[in-house]
């Protein structure tokens, strides 16, 4: 089992960086994938973002904007974003899949980080 716990979100204005952390504890993180969700107020939790053990994946409204990323040694998954326009804001959820099936599932969740685009 792990627990997941997301830092680095806050308000920032379009065109802006920020970075955010998903801090593993309870197993060897590196054995899990780890995908990045989002969710907008009114709106279903959606994809933004994946590492696996050698492939990264990601949503094609964020592409060439954001990099997923991990530190092993540090246990933490980190998804750098860039040129952050007002439609990235939402709140942020790390979720760790320990590849048990042949499909993503993820089993845990961490407790999210707001995100908050200004134009």
């Amino acid at each position: 089992q792990v627990q997941l716990v997301e830092s680095g979100g806050g308000l920032v204005q379009a065109g802006g960086s920020l970075r955010l952390s998903c801090a593993a504890s309870g197993d060897t993180f590196s054995s899990y994938a780890v995908g990045w969700f989002r969710q907008a107020p009114g709106k279903e939790r959606g994809f933004v973002a994946r590492i696996g053990r050698t492939l990264t994946t990601y949503a094609d409204a964020v592409k060439g904007r954001f990099t997923i990323s991990r530190d092993s040694a540090k246990n933490t998954v980190y998804l750098q974003m860039n040129n952050l326009k007002p439609e990235d804001t939402a709140v942020y959820y790390c979720a760790a899949d320990p590849l048990r099936t042949a499909s993503p599932r993820y089993a845990y969740w961490g407790q999210g980080t707001q995100v908050t685009v200004s134009s």
